[in-house]
């Protein structure tokens, strides 16, 4: 999980920060990426890709992170920019935004994925990065963490959707509650799962 870390330090950089996303593939709610910066040499068999590990063991986990790192920030992208550009568009805007919120600039990125985002840093693509790499991982948790703050928020807001459960993931109760109530503000419109929701009531 150091792999790539300890390659972009041994070629003489010095603040090396991994990215990732959460929230791709909701049918309701923004995007949210994280920067994470770690300590040199920083590693912790207990950080691996967000999605395999429980809540609980999340919100461990993102304590210890941010204790542990240098420097995170995160970036959002909201339903109205996921509508306009795309998910994948948006995503990359988001994990931009992560990096530049920063409190210091990153001189090498490592990004989950295969697109690089738009930025003069030198960087790195990485698939299936955030179970190869340790400061992509990190990212991960970050990410999935904020996003569910966010989800909780708008559980509040709209309670007969159960956002608090699903997170806007495309499952039955999720479905149902678009076909009783329709959408809501932070619905994608443009996604297939809501589409075919919608059309067929």
């Amino acid at each position: 999980m150091r792999q790539f870390e300890d390659g972009a330090f041994n070629n003489g950089y010095k603040v090396v920060a991994g990215i990732d996303e959460a929230g791709r593939g909701p049918l309701a709610g923004p995007v949210v990426s994280a920067s994470v910066v770690l300590p040199e040499g920083f590693s912790d068999p207990d950080i691996t890709d967000s999605k395999k590990l429980t809540p609980k063991k999340r919100i461990l986990l993102y304590s210890k992170i941010t204790e542990c790192a240098l420097f995170v920030a995160i970036g959002i992208s909201d339903t109205l920019e996921i509508e306009k550009v795309n998910i994948l568009n948006a995503s990359l805007n988001s994990m931009k935004r992560s990096v530049e919120n920063l409190l210091v600039p990153p001189d090498f990125l490592l990004i989950d994925g295969k697109f690089e985002i738009d930025s003069d840093i030198p960087q790195k693509a990485i698939i299936r990065g955030d179970s190869r790499s340790v400061s992509i991982a990190a990212a991960s948790i970050i990410a999935k963490v904020e996003r569910d703050k966010l989800m909780f928020k708008f559980d509040q807001l709209y309670p007969e959707y159960g956002f608090a459960k699903h997170k806007g993931y495309p499952t039955k109760a999720h479905k149902k509650a678009i076909l009783d109530h329709g959408i809501t503000p932070i619905h994608r419109k443009t996604f297939k799962g809501v589409k075919e929701v919608l059309f067929a009531k």
